[in-house]
This record gives structure tokens, C-alpha cells and sequence, in this order.
């Protein structure tokens, strides 16, 4: 149902029984009502849908020893296999647009967390390395396209709410990721002790998160105010449907420093957060810290999310340039590194709140998708340049933190590279918090 809606200077091609019907839909009694509804099954649909965008990544990084253990990989191989979330993200989530352009985009979410449910309930049980690596990488898919219309639907729903309505979903997420990483392990433990079942349990939420995306999968009901700009735009030409063609013109993002900007801060946060996510609670379980502590420190870091991915978002879309946030965020990013470093264990809930505050400049990177283009069909050309070419650049980073920590027996090394890729990305953040738009640079 939530295809990718243009505004007013972008012009589509509708059958006029369609516009009627939506014209006509409008003066119904009780439409209001619907809507209503429409608008709070939409919202519980976000929200569901962002809680499933992490526990993937987080519940097998509380357990990464024993998957480790359990499938015989070494600490390379673990490193690739930190390396698939990125990967997947870009290869799946450029596809994400054209499918959402054909489907709808509430068809694509619904059928992307059927596949996080179906991949997280196989990968355990699909037997060595390789079956671990494919249910991973299917559920995987399934986040890399919610990921990319998730920026899409806000833009398209909530046109004059992308602050609040970004924060929401990525306060959901942060919470999702908080809570994979701080019960995974005792969840673990109270079912039998075993890997397999700590992991495949997630795929729970994700069934649940598939329920309130069935009424959008056909068009069954369209956005607020459908019907009213229908009929005031009939002498004008068609309103524009879930269904309907988008005739936007193709944006050469290649073209916009902007964009490019916006790709590479994405790629950089990306590889500090999987980072993160795969190797942190390992980091303190080297340090001597029990792996139960370990993984709520983990979660410590993802719960940070939650109010200030909220905050944030708000914050942004009320600043003209969003580098001082950048900058900010940087900083504590640098701090954490260093308390790493020096004293892991020590000071272990400070680095690991420092870590999470870091880790905000990805709702702060979504925002700025929505801010940096004019338009729905903008910012879907844009949230897919952005996260593809992001996660591209992010695909090395957690890989090498495995090789180089298997190969120098320590994390001085690993902890100096998650540093030394702090600086670019502040630069590049800096840049992409500019008060400009795509469209004023790709169409050159």
C-alpha cells in the first residue's frame, strides 16, 4: 500500500477511477474514524518493524564465543561473519526503491519481516558454517529493505512530523537492539544453555512484527487526506496511489557532494556500529569481565539509543547544519575508544555509555536522509545511494578488527583502527549536515 508518493510538482499517472474513488472515500461517514485507525496501525507497524532491525546482529554478538565454539570458526571467519550485515545491507537494500515502486512499500516491509523471521528461526539449525551464513544472510535481506523505506514511508505518512516520526522508529530500534544484546544470554541459560535456541527465539518478534502490514500489502487503505487532495487536484490531473506510476525523474546522485557526503558518514557510523555490535562484549569478556556482565554492558551501549534517538532526530530538524551534532557524537565516540584502550574493565560502563551516545549518528544519518532531499521519490533515491554505497564502505571494518585481533593476540590494534575512523567520519558528517538539498545537485 505505501508506495513511494511524490509531492505536488511530480507528476503520475493514476486511473481516474481511482482519484474518484479516493474523492469519494473522503466525504464518507466515518472516514475520519478510519483513518484514524489507518494511521495507528501504520505506527504500531513502524514500530514493530524497527524493533526487528537489530536482534539479528546483537543476540549473535552476545554469543559470538560460543557460535564460535559450537561451528569451529576462527577469528577471521568470525570476522567475515561480522562483515555479512553490511554486505547484505548494500547488495539487498539498493533493490529496495524498485521493489517498493512495484509492490508498494507496506508489501515490501511485510515480506521483509517474514524473511527476518524465517531466516533467524533457520540459521541455527541449518547445520555448518555455510547454512549459518545463508539463514543469516535471508533475514538480513529482510532488514536491508525496511531499512531503506523506512526513511521512504516517514517522508511519504508524515511529511510535516520526519523529526518526531524518525525518532520513533530509530528509539524502537535502539531498544530492539538493547534488549537482543541484554536477554540473549540469560534467555540462554534459562532454556537449556543451548546457542541455537538463544538465537532462533528472536524470530518471534519478527512473526509479530509481520500482522500490521497486511491491510497495506493490496492498497486497502490509503494515506490521510487522499481523497481531499484527489478531488482539489481533478482539473489539474490525477492524485497520486500506492499503485499509481511515479514518472520522477531519475536523480544522478553520483553527481551531488551532498549525497556522496551522506554516504560515506553512513558507511563509517556503520562500520563503528557493527563493530560495536560484534566484537564489544568480547572485548570486555577478554578483559576478564563475565560474559553475563558483558553482554549487558553491549546493552548498555544499544539503550543509549533510546531517548537520545529521539532526541536527536527532533534536535536536527530545528538546527539549520547538523555538523556541531556530528562533532558531538564524535567526541564521545574518541572518549570510548580511549577508556578501550587504557582501561576496559575498569571503567567498563562509562566506555560503554560513551560508545552508545557514538553510536546515535545513525538516526542522526537517517534524519539527514529525509532533511538533504525535497521530495518522497528524493529521498527514496537518496536512502538508497546512502545506505548501499554506506554499507559498502563498511564492509572492511569489522573483518579486519577479526584479523587483526587474531593476528596481534590483543585489541591495541583493532581499538587504534575504530579511532583513526572517528576522524573521517566527523569530517564527512560535518559536510553532510549542510543546509542543502540533492535535488539541487544531481539534476545538474
Amino acid at each position: 500500500m505505501m508506495g513511494l508518493m511524490p509531492s505536488e510538482e511530480t507528476r503520475t499517472t493514476t486511473p481516474p477511477t481511482v482519484r474518484s474513488s479516493a474523492a469519494h472515500d473522503a466525504g464518507k461517514p466515518g472516514g475520519a474514524s478510519a483513518r484514524a485507525w489507518t494511521m495507528r496501525l501504520l505506527v504500531l507497524g513502524i514500530v514493530l518493524s524497527a524493533l526487528n532491525l537489530r536482534p539479528a546482529i546483537t543476540s549473535l554478538g552476545a554469543l559470538l564465543e560460543e557460535v564460535r565454539d559450537g561451528l569451529g570458526m576462527s577469528g577471521s571467519v568470525a570476522g567475515l561473519l561480522t562483515s555479512v550485515p553490511p554486505l547484505c545491507f548494500a547488495v539487498f537494500g539498493v533493490m529496495a526503491p524498485r521493489l517498493a515502486r512495484r509492490f508498494g512499500a507496506g508489501a515490501v516491509v511485510c515480506a521483509g519481516m517474514a524473511a527476518i523471521a524465517t531466516g533467524l528461526l533457520i540459521r541455527p539449525y541449518a547445520g555448518g558454517t555455510a547454512g549459518f551464513l545463508a539463514g543469516s544472510a535471508l533475514a538480513l535481506m529482510g532488514i536491508a529493505v525496511s531499512n531503506v523505506l523506512m526513511p521512504v514511508i516517514v517522508k511519504h505518512w508524515f511529511p510535516d512530523r520526519v523529526g518526531s516520526m524518525t525518532g520513533l522508529y530509530s528509539m524502537a530500534l535502539a531498544l530492539g537492539t538493547a534488549l537482543a544484546a541484554a536477554v540473549t544470554v540469560p534467555l540462554t541459560d534459562t532454556l537449556g544453555g543451548s546457542w541455537q535456541t538463544g538465537l532462533a527465539l528472536w524470530a518471534g518478534l519478527a512473526v509479530a512484527a509481520v500482522l500490521p502490514w497486511l491491510p497495506f500489502v493490496r492498497g486497502r487503505v490509503t494515506p490521510p487526506g487522499a481523497g481531499e487532495r484527489a478531488a482539489e487536484t481533478a482539473s489539474r490531473g490525477p492524485s497520486p496511489t500506492e499503485h499509481a506510476r511515479v514518472e520522477a525523474p531519475r536523480l544522478r546522485m553520483a553527481r551531488s557532494r551532498t549525497a556522496w557526503a551522506l554516504a560515506v558518514f553512513f558507511g563509517l557510523q556503520a562500520t563503528a556500529a557493527y563493530i560495536t555490535m560484534g566484537w564489544m562484549a568480547q572485548i570486555f569478556r577478554d578483559a576478564g569481565v563475565p560474559a553475563g556482565t558483558a553482554g549487558l554492558l553491549l546493552a548498555v551501549t544499544m539503550v543509549m539509543g533510546v531517548p537520545l534517538a529521539f532526541v536527536i532526530p527532533r534536535l536536527a530538524t530545528r538546527l539549520p547544519h547538523q555538523g556541531p551534532i556530528v562533532l558531538a557524537l564524535g567526541v564521545c565516540g574518541l572518549a570510548g575508544y580511549a577508556g578501550l584502550y587504557l582501561a576496559p574493565a575498569a571503567g567498563a560502563w562509562a566506555w560503554a555509555v560513551l560508545l552508545g551516545i557514538a553510536n546515535c549518528a545513525f538516526p542522526l544519518a537517517l534524519t539527514m536522509v529525509g532533511m538533504r532531499a525535497r521530495t518522497g521519490p528524493g529521498v527514496a533515491q537518496l536512502s538508497a545511494f546512502a545506505q548501499s554505497t554506506g554499507y559498502l564502505i563498511s564492509i572492511p571494518g569489522p573483518l579486519l578488527v577479526g584479523v587483526l585481533y587474531q593476528h596481534s593476540g590483543g585489541w591495541g590494534l583493532p581499538i587504534a583502527l575504530m579511532s583513526a575512523l572517528m576522524i573521517p567520519q566527523m569530517v564527512v558528517g560535518f559536510l553532510a549536515g549542510r543546509d542543502r538539498t540533492v535535488e539541487d545537485e544531481a539534476t545538474r
